[in-house]
This record gives structure tokens, C-alpha cells and sequence, in this order.
């Protein structure tokens, strides 16, 4: 579950003030709003990379407001990816679980769950180089996903992929949420994301959050 309650948040000279929000437990929510309405404030606030001024966000139960980012449990997907130029697609999903000092064999396992489920084992040796749009997203997909976060945020992960790759990528991404049941939190301005894969959408409109449900 995510739960915003009332948060006020600055970024600079712009500044948004209680903002509520709320995605029930395996729920795919999703924010929309226009570019600069803040909806990637409201993200990293969720994340800890921006601190609130007044208010509380729990994530499945637990006060973690003034926690630090890294003890957050959230799985994070960031519009570019931000993959590593040397590292290998392996590597990429490794990532989080070597530096968590989980054992080998685990490590492979949940290395070769998550390739099958993206459909990237063949990708495994390879760097991002050289990777398409769609395959660097899940990659960076999959590392979000590697040590079973309670919640997944995403920041506009598919709005710099053509519109036959952003069908295949709503397909994976409902396919993950009904395969993981991660309570998730998508960003986006498109109206076909939301269509697709929101359970319920929030819209950012002149600082404020009008909240729809899907049937």
C-alpha cells in the first residue's frame, strides 16, 4: 500500500501543499498531470529523494517519511532507465541483491526468474549499448525489481519508446503486476498508459489531486 497524507513539498520556488494519495495493497495506481504540474515532485518525495515540509507517507503500513531512501523498500524506474555503460544486463540485476550481501546461488536464481519473466536471457551478457529502448526498460525493470520490493515507482518509463514498443511494454508491465503483485505507482501525461494498467488514477491539476477509479 501507498499512502500520502497530506504533504506538502517544495522544489525551488514551486511548491505543493496537501497532496493526498492512495493505492491499496497490489494496486496499479497511476499520476497524470501536465509537464511541471509535479508529478515527479510527488514521486521523489515518495522515494525520499525530496524531503516534505509537513504531512506522512507510509508504504505498506510503515512510517517512512523521514527514512532514508535506501530502507524505503521501493523499486524505482527512472524515465532514462539510468542503466550502467559497463555493466552487463546480469550485472544490472544483480545489482541491488549483491550489495544487500545475498549469497550466489540466490542471486542466480532470482537473476535467471527475472530475465524469463522480461524475456531477457538473451540479453544477460551484453551492456546497454547497442540495447533497444524497449530492452534498456527491462533491464531497469527487472533491477527494480530484484530484491522484491513492497512497492514499484516508475517516472515516465515508457514515454521515449515508439508506440509498438509502448503496447509491448504495457503488456509486461500488467503481465509483472498480476506475476509479482507489487503495489505500483506509475508516472505519466498518456492517457493510453493509464487506460491500460491503471486501477486507479490520480490527476494533478493546479496543485491539486482528483482521484478516478477504473471498473
Amino acid at each position: 500500500m501507498i499512502v500520502v497524507e497530506n504533504i506538502s513539498v517544495s522544489a525551488g520556488e514551486f511548491v505543493l501543499s496537501n497532496i493526498s494519495l492512495k493505492v491499496s495493497a497490489g494496486k496499479y495506481g497511476v499520476l497524470m498531470g501536465k509537464t511541471g504540474s509535479g508529478k515527479t515532485t510527488i514521486l521523489e518525495s515518495i522515494l525520499g529523494l525530496r524531503d516534505v515540509t509537513s504531512g506522512h507517507i507510509r508504504l505498506a503500513g510503515e512510517e517512512v517519511t523521514d527514512l532514508n531512501p535506501a530502507v524505503r523498500g521501493i523499486g524505482y524506474v527512472p524515465q532514462d532507465g539510468a542503466l550502467f555503460a559497463h555493466m552487463s544486463v546480469r550485472d544490472h540485476l544483480a545489482f541491488a541483491l549483491y550489495v544487500r550481501h545475498v549469497d550466489r546461488k540466490t542471486i542466480d536464481e532470482r537473476v535467471h526468474e527475472l530475465s524469463e519473466m522480461l524475456h531477457i536471457t538473451s540479453l544477460l551478457d551484453r551492456t546497454p549499448r547497442g540495447l533497444s529502448g524497449g530492452e534498456k526498460q527491462r533491464v531497469a525493470l527487472g533491477r527494480a525489481l530484484s530484491f522484491q520490493p513492497r512497492v514499484l515507482c516508475l517516472d515516465e518509463p515508457l514515454s521515449a519508446l515508439d508506440t509498438e514498443t509502448r503496447e509491448r511494454m504495457c503488456e509486461l508491465l500488467s503481465d509483472v503486476r498480476k506475476l509479482t503483485g507489487v503495489t505500483t505507482l506509475h508516472v505519466t501525461h498518456n492517457f493510453d498508459e493509464a487506460d491500460r494498467l491503471a486501477d486507479c488514477v490520480f490527476q494533478l491539476i493546479n496543485g491539486k489531486i482528483e482521484t478516478s477509479t477504473t471498473p
